[in-house]
């Protein structure tokens, strides 16, 4: 009796759910059509290549296809980890992407800071604009300015430079020089895209508490660090997990728009491995073993990331 109560119970439920959807289907079914072509992209050039993910665990010819090739299980992730530009390929894109976070990550939390304190709304607009636009271009075209400004023997800085009678700077062409210009030049196009995140987060803070530090005889920098800070840590939380979960990654373009022969050092990074092995020397089981370990380790720090920013009482991603 009482498991046919529950059985009855259940199934009142789907129904009642089930009718709950189909008169949210009716009432927005524009919005579900909508919806369709952002699916289709999705399932299609996100879910379906998955089955290519095959190919490292196979000696992979292309005549022969997916399933004419021979399964070889992790014997070719053996020949990756073996390979004298996989450990430096590794180490650069740590190197780099390290980098990255600790002298780019801070930054639009600190010119979203700056930003709302402008009270002048044309100004505000018109640096924003500003800002955003490095985002909006290409490395290709990053990468020619780059050179433009400076390149030894004619960038604008290094004339300047010269003209002010110091020898030149090798910014792109030694390199130490060259990794410290590839950090600034990433902190540059990425900083002012990084703010609208934040700014949005601040605009949710409740002004009653920025009245109440004033009250306290708090200023401006103080409401800054009591405040606003406390108020969005849970937005920078989240951006720095998915963050983290980019150290195995990185910006093919940005690397190969401002590599050069004079300075190789650092230029040998994961995605320009799976390019050079995939692309260029047609090797693609390697190239896509290379690929899935880096996933997977981003994953996995992503995920180790998530649980420790909960054990420390943040909300986390998951």
């Amino acid at each position: 009796m009482v498991k046919s109560e529950i059985r009855a119970g259940r199934s009142q439920r789907k129904q009642k759910n089930r009718n709950r959807f189909l008169r949210y289907l009716q009432r927005d079914w524009q919005l579900y059509v909508l919806m369709v072509l952002p699916m289709l992209f999705i399932l299609i050039f996100k879910f379906l290549p998955y089955s290519g993910l095959s190919i490292a665990f196979k000696d992979y010819k292309v005549a022969k296809g997916y399933t004419g090739s021979d399964w070889v299980g992790f014997s070719i992730f053996q020949k990756v980890f073996g390979k004298r530009d996989f450990g430096q390929a590794v180490t650069n894109t740590l190197l780099l992407n390290i980098l990255d976070l600790v002298f780019g990550f801070p930054m639009p939390v600190i010119l979203a800071l700056i930003l709302n304190e402008i009270k002048n709304r044309y100004f505000k607009s018109v640096m924003q604009t500003l800002l955003y636009l490095p985002h909006f271009l290409s490395w290709v075209i990053i990468g020619g300015i780059g050179y433009s400004l400076f390149s030894v023997s004619s960038g604008v800085v290094n004339v300047l430079i010269n003209n002010a009678g110091h020898s030149p700077v090798p910014f792109l062409q030694e390199n130490t020089w060259w990794l410290i210009s590839y950090v600034l030049i990433g902190v540059w196009q990425s900083m002012g895209w990084g703010t609208i995140i934040y700014l949005a987060a601040i605009t949710g803070v409740n002004s009653e508490l920025y009245e109440a530090a004033r009250v306290d005889g708090a200023g401006r920098l103080k409401q800054c660090i009591h405040v606003t800070l406390p108020c969005i840590r849970s937005t920078i939380v989240t951006l720095l997990i998915m963050n983290l979960g980019k150290l195995m990654g990185g910006s093919f373009e940005r690397v190969y728009a401002l590599a050069n022969a004079k300075a190789t050092e650092f230029t040998t990074t994961i995605p320009v491995l799976v390019y050079r092995w995939g692309i260029e020397s047609g090797k693609f089981s390697e190239a896509t073993a290379l690929g899935l370990f880096q996933s997977v380790i981003g994953l996995a720090l992503v995920v180790g990331a998530d649980l420790i920013a909960k054990k420390l009482g943040e909300d986390g991603l998951i």
